[in-house]
């Protein structure tokens, strides 16, 4: 049984498709053993404790520097014997040695087809750059952002009457289903990485 962390800032919305889908048998042979956010406000804590699973809070004014707050990220997580580590809107950019403690073991979520638009702005970027299709990456995660290598992808168009929130909307709804995806593909050990490709054997 694979442990998995879920980091999280925000409203936890892909946190609740990944707790539906381990408890609902999409995501098999692995559990949620602790949801950490750096918002000690964050509605994705609520969503986990409703679930009561674990949870920890790691201000960023806790600590000296963003090398000190990853250590002691690490810390924990390796405390806990974590697995996989999955960033599910966790706002902060990791430092290399989170990585390094955890290579090929660390997930993001982007809302465009990567590597057009990484960073925070993804669906605005995508709108004000006027594309046509858009979609939702998932990836490993290494030093740089939003640069690892893509595991899944999915696409959408984008129509002529879309808003940011509009667009947004079918990409979360995009999301839900392929992150969970993506993890399941790793815990059943369906993943290879060779290079900057993900071969996957599903």
């Amino acid at each position: 049984m694979k442990k998995i962390a879920v980091l999280a800032s925000g409203n936890g919305s892909n946190l609740q498709a990944i707790i539906d889908a381990t408890r609902g048998g999409r995501i098999r042979d692995a559990r949620i053993c602790l949801v950490i956010s750096d918002k000690k406000n964050a509605y994705a804590l609520e969503r986990a404790r409703r679930c009561n699973l674990p949870v920890r809070v790691f201000l960023h004014q806790d600590y000296p520097t963003r090398d000190a707050y990853d250590r002691a990220l690490v810390a924990c997580l390796q405390g806990e014997g974590i697995d996989l580590v999955v960033l599910a809107g966790f706002m902060r950019l990791v430092t290399p040695y989170f990585v390094g403690a955890f290579p090929g073991r660390i997930m993001n979520i982007h809302p465009s087809l990567l590597p057009a638009f990484p960073g925070t702005r993804g669906v605005a970027d995508a709108l004000e750059y006027g594309v046509k299709v858009t979609g939702v990456t998932v990836h490993f995660v290494d030093e740089g952002m939003d640069t690892g290598p893509v595991i899944l992808q999915e696409a959408t168009s984008v129509y002529d009457d879309d808003t940011e929130e509009s667009l947004a909307a079918r990409l979360h709804a995009i999301e839900h289903r392929l992150y969970p995806k993506a993890i399941d593909l790793w815990v059943r050990g369906k993943i290879k990485i060779v290079g900057r490709r993900c071969l996957l054997d599903d």
